[in-house]
């Protein structure tokens, strides 16, 4: 391939890394009075879209392994606004749940929202355009063969 990028600010990997960095620095001020960290914050996302997921399903939405997840509904339980129950057909499952409190917090979490998109400084259009192209690439990426050594 001809004119790959060679220095850092010029490839898409290390953008997408401070970007990342960025929002984070953004939603860190915004989550702490909340005593939300941001995977947790991720989570209770996925749960205000469809509420009584499987572990299972909420880890593969988050590209973590359900034992990386446990710790954090542990803590958001603890915190509560989630309960844990485990499936009635087959006791390995574990669902969860929206409280109350869990829900109501969805309300805070649409101002939490607005003031991201506002500190982009970009329109809802261009917004989502970058989302839909870093959809494509997580979809691409994912797809890839992971067992490629360079040459």
């Amino acid at each position: 391939m001809n004119n790959l990028p060679e220095k850092a600010d010029e490839m898409f990997c290390y953008a997408v890394y401070n970007a990342s960095h960025a929002i984070n620095q953004v939603y860190g001020p915004m989550l702490r009075p909340l005593g939300l960290t941001y995977p947790q914050y991720i989570t209770l996302m996925l749960l205000w879209e469809r509420d009584q997921q499987g572990v299972s399903e909420l880890a593969a939405q988050l590209s973590l392994k359900t034992s990386t997840l446990t710790p954090l509904l542990k803590r958001l339980e603890n915190m509560g606004f989630v309960w844990r129950m485990r499936g009635t057909d087959d006791e390995r499952q574990v669902f969860v749940h929206l409280t109350d409190d869990g829900i109501a917090l969805h309300a805070a979490s649409r101002e939490i929202t607005s003031c991201l998109i506002e500190a982009t400084g970009l329109e809802l259009d261009a917004l989502k355009q970058i989302t839909d192209g870093l959809s494509r690439l997580t979809d691409n990426l994912k797809s890839a063969p992971k067992d490629r050594t360079a040459t």
